[in-house]
């Protein structure tokens, strides 16, 4: 059996996440193209490494006859200094935010509640389904207003958002945040309810390497 997953691994630590790897895997081959890595083990594990921060590399692909160079190179992307605009949303809060460098410099959290789905029929049905949109309509709202707010004081670089992604949308869609849109959108992360702490993690997070494992063995 195989099994296949997605870990975060930070600019820092990926040296020492690879040599693991190799530890599991054995020998591995590299292939590189732009902020993108990409291992193959012996044993037919892979591992796709990916630098979000850096979707262009300025200086083209590192040289793939030197594992070093290239992995040098992606950690290198990783860690370019960048500014994100965090915007997290679940059904009954949000949290919004600026990092630095991973660091948050800026946020502010919520809560507002969003009814969940609901199994009767008929009239009913339709009642709660109109006051359940509603409620997610004025959760996005609140939402847009915050991280407007947010946002506008700072030159972003890039956006994280994360939670669920229909709620998400509907605020990146909205007139007073469709600007962000054309900034690089890193990939959606998946959320507990937005806190604090969440979103101080997911500051942490979009400068993370994306590492997508195929073909892991299973004992």
């Amino acid at each position: 059996m195989q099994d296949n997953r997605q870990v975060l691994v930070q600019p820092e630590r990926l040296a020492g996440w690879v040599e693991r790897f190799g530890e599991r895997n054995g020998n591995f081959s590299v292939e590189a193209a732009g902020a993108v890595v990409v291992l193959r083990a012996v044993n037919g594990c892979t591992a796709e490494l990916t630098a979000p921060l850096s979707l262009v590399v300025e200086n083209g692909p590192p040289d793939v006859s030197d594992e070093q160079t290239a992995l040098d190179a992606l950690i290198q992307a990783a860690s370019t200094p960048a500014t994100v605009g965090l915007l997290l949303i679940r059904r009954g809060g949000y949290a919004v935010g600026v990092s630095r460098n991973g660091k948050l410099v800026a946020s502010k959290t919520g809560t507002r509640y969003v009814q969940s789905r609901t199994a009767a029929g008929g009239w009913s049905q339709q009642r709660f389904a109109r006051r359940r949109a509603n409620q997610a309509d004025a959760l996005v709202e609140t939402t847009v207003d915050r991280a407007q707010a947010i946002f506008e004081g700072h030159r972003l670089d890039a956006v994280q958002a994360g939670g669920d992604a229909p709620l998400v949308a509907d605020c990146l869609e909205h007139p007073r945040l469709n600007c962000y849109r054309k900034l690089p959108a890193l990939p959606l992360l998946t959320v507990p309810d937005p806190r604090r702490e969440v979103l101080v993690k997911a500051a942490a997070d979009a400068r993370a390497v994306r590492v997508r494992l195929t073909g892991i063995p299973v004992s």
